[in-house]
């Protein structure tokens, strides 16, 4: 078995920005998994007006949930080049869809994935759990030197590492298993548009301006 990811002091740095960020105020039941509006784009593989979109669904989708379950549930709604993918509790099967439906009607939705649990909200300490392990996943794929920390989206969940992105076959492969090694990652589960390496060298020489793929169904990696 191999010993847990270890960090380096780029790794460490990356962990304790993330740790910080998630330490500011203003979290609310609902949770938008982008970045903050208004602050600055990060350098990635969408173009600037996908990332504006997402920023935008991720901000209108949680306000219709919080409106439609108050404190009821805890879902998380994270926006990749419009498609949406939903983590976190809600207590019924019937909130589960109603979730989706919610979510589906934003507008510049292109496809959902419910990945919603049917059961109690997590606890405080299993979301700060969460939170270190989303760090540690981060700051492993900076420390790997072979992928770009800023072509994913990591989100953690009960310990489960959901990874999002535009990214070619190799590269989401290696990220995968740069993730499962990580400590306290129970599962992996891929959602990712897969592009092609001759697509990958296009938006590295020319920036994020290629039309986006069709997304790949999400699928999990044990």
């Amino acid at each position: 078995m191999k010993k847990p990811a270890t960090l380096s002091r780029a790794g460490a740095a990356a962990l304790l920005a993330a740790t910080l960020a998630a330490a500011l105020p203003g979290c609310a039941p609902l949770v938008i998994g982008g970045a903050a509006v208004g602050a600055m784009m990060v350098v990635d593989r969408r173009t600037s007006g996908a990332q504006i979109e997402d920023e935008g669904i991720e901000l209108r989708a949680a306000s219709r949930l919080r409106d439609a379950f108050g404190d009821r549930a805890h879902v998380v709604v994270t926006s990749y080049n419009r498609q949406v993918l939903l983590t976190g509790e809600v207590p019924g099967e019937q909130a589960k869809q109603q979730a989706e439906q919610i979510v589906s009607r934003v507008e510049n939705v292109k496809s959902t994935v419910n990945d919603l649990a049917v059961m109690g909200p997590s606890s405080l300490t299993q979301r700060s759990s969460d939170t270190l392990v989303t760090g540690k996943v981060k700051a492993s794929i900076v420390d790997d030197g072979s992928l770009s920390v800023s072509a994913f989206k990591v989100i953690t969940e009960r310990g489960t590492v959901y990874l999002m992105g535009r990214v070619t076959q190799r590269e989401a492969d290696r990220a995968t298993q740069v993730a499962r090694h990580v400590s306290g990652v129970q599962r992996v589960v891929r959602v990712f548009e897969t592009i092609s390496e001759e697509e990958l060298r296009r938006l590295t020489a020319g920036g994020a301006t290629a039309a986006p793929t069709p997304a790949q169904p999400a699928s999990a990696a044990r």
